[in-house]
């Protein structure tokens, strides 16, 4: 068994999992790519086009997916599945790998850090436009929550949804709670 994957080797495992529960056709990267960016930015970095290429050809080479091209079309299309290996690898991984503490890269708390550089209304500025960022990524999470419902099969990614929510309205207490000091 490989240690060399990456952590988005093991998201894109997990998307495939997903995706062969309701279908045996698999994903495209381009579709991979899109499931991506409505599910994994809103708790770990969704990967950009190459890298969740360069990730696919790594996992095809250690037997985690298999590639099925679809020659239905006008052109060749290459669509990925999880192998039984790769979901051994992602179990095993699930279960042995370290739990890392989360990295903290937060731009509106780097900025405030040097409030004293910017004035007042720049720093009010700054935190109104990252209270309707707030909002909006809220309301999309909130929309993704509802797509989930209460259905067993998803029952984790809804818990998921469930704690960003709850970190966006962390995150807008910090904001009210900074205006008061400030």
């Amino acid at each position: 068994m490989t240690t060399s994957l990456l952590t988005t080797s093991y998201a894109l495992l997990g998307l495939l999992v997903f995706d062969r529960a309701t279908s045996e056709d698999g994903l495209t990267g381009y579709e991979l790519k899109q499931r991506a960016d409505r599910t994994l930015r809103f708790y770990w970095v969704s990967p950009a086009m190459s890298q969740i290429y360069t990730e696919l050809d790594r996992l095809r080479r250690e037997s985690f997916v298999e590639a099925i091209d679809d020659t239905s079309g006008q052109r060749t299309t290459r669509r990925f599945r999880i192998t039984d290996d790769g979901r051994t690898a992602l179990t095993t991984w699930l279960h042995t790998s370290e739990q890392d503490f989360p990295v903290l890269k937060h731009p509106i708390a780097l900025r405030l850090m040097m409030g004293s550089l910017m004035g007042p209304g720049e720093v009010s500025a700054m935190l109104d436009a990252y209270e309707a960022a707030l909002a909006d990524r809220r309301a999309e999470l909130e929309a993704v929550r509802e797509m989930l419902g209460d259905y067993p099969a998803v029952a984790f990614p809804a818990h998921v949804a469930d704690w960003g929510l709850a970190y966006y309205d962390s995150e807008d207490a910090i904001v009210a709670d900074l205006r008061r000091k400030l």
